[in-house]
């Protein structure tokens, strides 16, 4: 399984798959399970609220077409997600991106992110595809 972090999902589900290396989109195609994080629902909303992106679709039905459609799998979160989200190392402070870092360590899955500041943190060194 390969667990997106939001942008990404949000550029796969609207095929801007020339923001990706190529190996972040074999790995992404090539894998028999892809999920996201139910955060990834918050920030995307709160992004299309914000006018920080546009969604075409209010965000319910985007949500519905980007899971649904796509064989995209939401994972909840969980007490374990949220307990290791607090002991990462202090790399930063955004909760959203903690909560995906610890979903993608719960679930002992690859993550795939663009976030410069993923790479700063030692959890994920063997698991982080960007």
């Amino acid at each position: 399984m390969i667990l997106l972090d939001t942008h990404i999902w949000f550029w796969w589900i609207n095929l801007e798959h020339h923001r990706f290396s190529v190996e972040l989109k074999e790995s992404i195609s090539a894998s028999d399970r892809v999920a996201v994080s139910c955060v990834s629902c918050f920030e995307i909303a709160l992004a299309a609220h914000r006018g920080r992106l546009s969604l075409p679709l209010s965000a319910h039905e985007w949500f519905r077409e980007a899971l649904e459609n796509s064989g995209i799998e939401l994972i909840p979160l969980t007490p374990l997600i949220a307990a290791r989200a607090v002991t990462l190392a202090e790399v930063h402070r955004d909760p959203f991106d903690r909560i995906i870092i610890a979903t993608a360590l719960e679930e002992n899955t690859s993550l795939a992110s663009l976030d410069s500041k993923f790479r700063e943190y030692p959890e994920l060194t063997k698991i982080l595809i960007s």
